[in-house]
């Protein structure tokens, strides 16, 4: 069986935690096109994955060498070019949910899918968050704007695992008020 170029450049993670978490509506960065994401963050012990996404990476490159190319005369090296696996380590040095992670921001002009554990679609905002855990699929591709030029992580579909921290500060409102049964009595 042969597989697409697409099928070489799209990855399904291992258990990974989200933050970011924009997968309900679309914002817009620097007044750009609105757009879904989420920072998908990545345990560097989870090699699986991470070999996965370069590889995913490595194909988009090879799939995209005219786009890249452009006007000039060759296509710039791999190494040279923007590309989405970043080392939390390095990058987010003070952030402790990115510690000892990679992490790749993923987005879509299009709602992802958004299930859960047993496959069944998930409506409920307050049950996707920044913190859960879960499955990402994304691919990988190549861009021009002219001014850059690079690999970039388009977001497909998430998968919620299990609850986790909320990240960034806020607390859900369930949590807030769980032990608050006997308040009107």
């Amino acid at each position: 069986m042969i597989k697409s170029k697409y099928v070489a450049t799209k990855v399904k993670t291992g258990l990974t935690r989200w933050s970011y978490c924009n997968v309900w509506e679309p914002k817009s960065v620097n007044d750009g096109k609105p757009k879904y994401s989420v920072s998908v963050i990545i345990p560097k012990s989870d090699t699986k994955t991470i070999e996965s996404i370069e590889k995913a990476i490595q194909a988009a490159y090879e799939e995209g060498e005219a786009k890249l190319k452009g006007n000039g005369k060759s296509v710039p090296s791999l190494s040279v070019l923007k590309t989405p696996l970043r080392d939390g380590d390095l990058e987010r040095p003070d952030d402790e949910a990115y510690r000892d992670s990679y992490f790749v921001n993923a987005n879509s002009t299009t709602a992802p899918g958004i299930v859960d554990a047993d496959l069944q679609p998930i409506f409920d905002h307050s049950e996707v968050y920044s913190g859960v855990y879960g499955r990402v699929s994304m691919n990988f591709y190549a861009y021009n704007t002219g001014s850059a030029k690079g690999i970039a992580c388009g977001l497909n579909n998430l998968q919620k695992l299990k609850d986790g921290e909320p990240l960034g500060g806020k607390s859900r409102a369930e949590d807030d008020f769980a032990d608050d049964d006997n308040f009107l009595a």
